[in-house]
């Protein structure tokens, strides 16, 4: 019996030793596959790196204001007596939009110039008297006082008559109507809102590196989204003060505005010419890899392989980036003229990793797109 259990346990050995041989000459043999085991070449697409002159602009976002803007409203309390303008509308300087009732004001001015007419008379008479010596210099005095006040009196009920016809204080084009006939308006109450459009403004802010290269007179693209309004400018005012938070300084254009297009409140994108431009590296923003560590590019060359075989590879590059324009953006430093770029694809690469370049179909690289932002 104990013989025969001795047998069997080392019929099991061996059993158990030539399983782990055969299983370990197994992974050896896997290992050695994955190790000398190649993954297909990416496929590609790429450019060569030129050198341009490369123009200087900077691209703000903004919005349009206008020259002169206001809310009318009513000056003195009163009752809408006539309407006479239409929402929408354009209107010259000066022009009638409401008249307030006045019928208590026209009473009180006749009643007014009935004491004037009065006290003129007085006056008259007590000039006369007092030629004569009838009449003492005091009385004079107090009937040419109270003459003076009886004008003014007047001037004055016609100066609330007036402020009771309420004009448009400049050209421009009125928004919507906010009162009605018959209506009561306490004082400040708001009439309609008058915009002067012909010029506009464009204000938007730069940060405060530019400053020094934006000068008044520079000249400003600006295009309202959505709205398909482009229109051309000039920088008319910059800001004394830079803003302590953003460091941002607060730019003014002006824009003719002649087909009134640009509205107030409206939000464009402003192009703004720097002065002279500047020579740099230029290639499609598809082949730029963003990231939190830094942006970087794949350069196409020869590349070494771990067994001294060489193969079409990339290598990664970083790189420190420029303005951009339209589907281009600018290389400031770490790419050279002539270094052929993958365009398209850059996620799914790794430094060293093989490529295949298929260029039949590539990404925009035009640096002004119809439509712009394709």
């Amino acid at each position: 019996m104990k013989k025969r259990m001795i047998l069997m346990l080392a019929a099991a050995g061996i059993f158990i030793a030539t399983i782990a041989a055969v299983k370990t000459r197994q992974i050896q043999a896997g290992m050695k596959q994955n190790a000398s085991f190649q993954p297909p070449p990416e496929a590609v697409t790429t450019v060569v790196a030129r050198q341009e002159q490369w123009p200087a602009m900077w691209n703000a976002i903004g919005s349009v204001a206008a020259v002169h803007g206001v809310t009318i409203a009513a000056d003195l309390p009163g009752i809408v007596e006539k309407i006479e303008f239409a929402s929408g509308q354009s209107v010259g300087a000066g022009a009638v939009l409401v008249r307030l009732d006045t019928r208590q004001e026209q009473a009180q001015l006749a009643a007014a110039e009935a004491a004037r007419g009065l006290s003129d008379l007085n006056l008259k008479r007590a000039k006369d008297l007092v030629e004569q010596g009838i009449q003492a210099q005091q009385d004079l005095d107090r009937l040419a006082a109270e003459q003076k006040q009886a004008v003014a009196k007047a001037g004055e009920i016609r100066a609330t008559i007036e402020r009771k016809t309420i004009r448009a204080p400049f050209a421009g084009v009125l928004g919507i109507r906010q009162v009605n006939l018959g209506q009561y308006l306490e004082a400040g109450a708001p009439i309609v809102p008058l915009q002067s459009i012909r010029p506009v403004y464009v204000n938007f802010s730069v940060p405060q590196q530019q400053v020094a290269r934006l000068k008044v007179g520079s000249a400003i693209h600006a295009t309202a989204e959505g709205a398909g309004v482009e229109a051309d400018g000039r920088v008319t005012a910059v800001d004394s003060v830079i803003n302590e938070q953003t460091r941002n300084i607060q730019i003014q254009a002006t824009f003719d505005n002649a087909n009134a297009k640009l509205r107030p409140g409206m939000f464009v994108k402003a192009n703004i010419g720097l002065g002279a431009g500047e020579s740099a590296v230029t290639v499609p923003t598809s082949a730029i890899k963003y990231a939190p560590y830094g942006d970087a590019v794949f350069i196409v060359e020869r590349v070494k392989g771990p067994k001294g075989d060489q193969y079409l590879g990339v290598r990664q590059q970083f790189v420190k980036l420029g303005a951009s324009r339209g589907d281009q953006v600018a290389i400031v430093s770490g790419l050279k003229d002539g270094e052929q770029v993958v365009t398209s694809g850059v996620f799914k690469l790794r430094n060293g990793a093989a490529v295949k370049v298929n260029n039949q179909v590539q990404p925009g690289n035009n640096p002004a797109p119809k439509p712009e932002d394709s």
